[in-house]
């Protein structure tokens, strides 16, 4: 698995996983055009959006699944950035990141998704692909109570995780790569909003979590590696 347009000292690249893979448009990494989801207007979805903490029984289909991850961390396109000479091929996706970093990592706790095992999976943003990482886990688990004590977790159908792998943008932006990931990561979960209107659902985003409790959750030693922001996603009622 080669991820494009980190720095190649990234050691977290070399992590040795033993997934099981799930597909969703395994033939290209540009897979918006295969999502089908209700057409909304960009007016309407800014004027509906609000967090959401009560939401139904009913649970997310694959394909609005996959619609959400997209739209969060897909990849468009890929490209070649070219400075002083070195030559990077980056990503396009369908948020912004300074320099094209994109120093985040997308991990859900499945509860409510129709032909997916709850647990926690890791989005692969360039295949546009899942795998699991700890199907063991589910959202009544006290080990996730103590990461997220807000009664409404429960009730949802997905929560979205996000970790930001810190060298990724200190290499390049020093002390100020913090700066940048904090900012970015609202455009990630501003984008889980809007979208999330397209399937009729709604969004809470959480940053009042336990740190040292959700990182050791993921697997992550919450230095170079930490859990930046929480969102939890359902349907409305």
């Amino acid at each position: 698995m080669v991820y494009e347009g980190y720095h190649p000292s990234d050691t977290l690249l070399t992590q040795n996983y033993e997934y099981f893979v799930i597909h969703f448009h395994p033939e290209r990494a540009r897979a918006s055009i295969d999502i089908k989801v209700n057409a909304v207007g960009l007016r309407e979805a800014i004027e509906s959006r609000m967090s959401l903490r009560d939401y139904s029984e009913q649970p997310l289909t694959m394909e609005e699944l996959s619609w959400l991850l997209w739209c969060t961390q897909g990849v468009k396109e890929f490209s070649t950035f070219t400075r002083a000479g070195l030559s990077t091929r980056v990503t396009k996706r369908n948020v912004p990141s300074g320099g094209a970093r994109h120093p985040f990592e997308t991990y859900i706790l499945v509860n409510k998704v129709v032909g997916l095992r709850p647990g926690l999976y890791r989005y692969l943003a360039l295949k546009h692909k899942l795998v699991e990482v700890d199907l063991e886990v589910r959202v009544e688990d006290k080990k996730v109570e103590a990461c997220l004590p807000q009664h409404f977790v429960k009730m949802s159908a997905v929560i979205f995780i996000w970790t930001v792998v810190v060298y990724r943008e200190t290499w390049r932006y020093g002390e100020r790569g913090y700066r940048s990931m904090y900012i970015e990561s609202g455009h990630i979960c501003q984008n889980l909003y809007l979208s999330a209107e397209a399937i009729k659902g709604g969004v809470c985003a959480i940053g009042a979590f336990r740190d040292e409790n959700i990182n050791s959750l993921i697997g992550i030693d919450g230095k170079e590696q930490f859990v930046i922001y929480v969102a939890t996603v359902g349907k409305r009622k």
